[in-house]
């Protein structure tokens, strides 16, 4: 359907300036659900379970995903005035469960095998529109939010296998990045000195506690304090206010459970390494301020050795092929190669080692399945990674 059916009576009949497709959002699940009527009869046999009375209490897990697709312009074309980027908001079945009067419970039916794959993840709204203009987006997405509103209430009943069963949703928006998280709960863009979209640190307090840390933030949260911010019942200053509300500056627009995926953790982890690495080269840890001058040395120092050793050339923003190829106990060896004491080549290598055992643990799909002794492991080896680097390494 029109993503922008209904707008012009309410935008005092001014023309968008974008097109929006999107389908309704329940009949693309009744649709991704009839897709998976064999997957979910064959689980019910697996489970020895009588399909004949499975009708009620089926329950689907729907993880949610948007972001923005970059750069879509026509080349040559005389196409229609519209924004040249796009946002792309879809979704994805992660799993199909029934809960029984058995003394088990609850039943798992279906989980989707390759849920990180774009072959699982379904299409519900394009729109051609840059994902920085927070007022077009929230327009355009609006519908969305209030047909999973209301679906978070109701239950729908579809024929799966002949007989109509009832299947109630659960919606977990964890496909979004960190521009994408700030934008829709309401937060101070990336620049922000509250630098974490899970709790109210702030950039200094987060350097100096690495170890010890919780989920506080939350989405009805965050609509109360953009309520203070708006209202400012205490009449205090600007700062104070701020300070109040951690940063919550514009009305919370979708629930997101804010996440890290796995590309952008190796994309920030590698960022960091990069700075070090620089750092170890010039012995940052011996001067008080270098100046621009060094530091362009180090800089180049660095990924000239990069470039002899691993072939690997300099690039103007991170990305996670450079990431991957960085952050290897070989890449770590060719700068030790550059680093004057034997003891912080020492650190440095241990620092990359622990941060190699880690890496398996957030890479994978299933930790537990897939690299189980890494994550046994995991809590040990990141307070190491901490007290090593609020140590060794904390001029950074």
């Amino acid at each position: 359907i029109n993503g922008l059916s209904g707008w012009s009576s309410s935008l005092d009949d001014a023309p968008a300036d974008t097109i929006t497709r999107r389908f309704r959002y329940d009949v693309a699940l009744v649709s991704a659900l009839k897709d998976l009527e064999e997957d979910i009869m064959e689980g019910l046999r697996d489970s020895e379970l009588d399909d004949s009375v499975c009708t009620s209490g089926f329950s689907v897990m729907i993880k949610e995903s948007c972001d923005g697709m970059g750069d879509v312009s026509e080349k040559h074309g005389g196409g229609p005035a519209v924004p040249e980027k796009a946002v792309r908001f879809s979704f994805t079945v992660m799993s199909v469960t029934l809960v029984t009067d058995e003394k088990d419970g609850e039943v798992t039916i279906f989980t989707e095998p390759k849920p990180n794959s774009e072959l699982s993840c379904k299409p519900l709204c394009l729109t051609f529109v840059d994902e920085s203009d927070h007022e077009t987006l929230t327009a355009v997405l609006a519908p969305i939010v209030a047909e999973r509103n209301a679906m978070k209430e109701s239950r729908l009943i579809l024929s799966i296998g002949g007989l109509p069963r009832s299947f109630r949703f659960h919606f977990r928006g964890t496909g979004y990045d960190e521009k994408m998280v700030r934008e829709m709960e309401g937060l101070e863009a990336s620049g922000s000195t509250y630098v974490c979209t899970l709790c109210d640190t702030t950039r200094s307090e987060a350097s100096k506690n690495m170890v010890l840390h919780s989920i506080t933030r939350s989405h009805e949260e965050n609509l109360e304090r953009y309520e203070i911010w708006r209202k400012n019942p205490y009449s205090e200053s600007v700062d104070e206010l701020r300070d109040r509300v951690k940063g919550v500056s514009a009305k919370p627009f979708m629930e997101t459970q804010p996440t890290l995926d796995a590309l952008h953790c190796d994309i920030g982890n590698a960022t960091e390494f990069y700075k070090i690495f620089q750092d170890e080269i010039g012995e940052v840890y011996t001067k008080a301020n270098p100046s621009r001058e060094e530091r362009r040395s180090w800089r180049a120092a660095l990924d000239k050795q990069l470039r002899k050793k691993l072939r690997l050339k300099p690039v103007m923003r991170m990305n996670g092929n450079f990431a991957r190829k960085l952050m290897t106990q070989e890449a770590a060896e060719a700068v030790c190669e550059l680093v004057p004491t034997e003891e912080r080549r020492e650190a440095l290598r241990e620092l990359m080692r622990l941060y190699l055992q880690m890496k398996p643990v957030w890479r994978a799909t299933c930790p537990a399945k897939e690299c189980p002794d890494q994550l046994c492991r995991y809590s040990f080896n990141s307070q190491r990674f901490a007290d090593l680097l609020s140590s060794t390494f904390k001029y950074r």
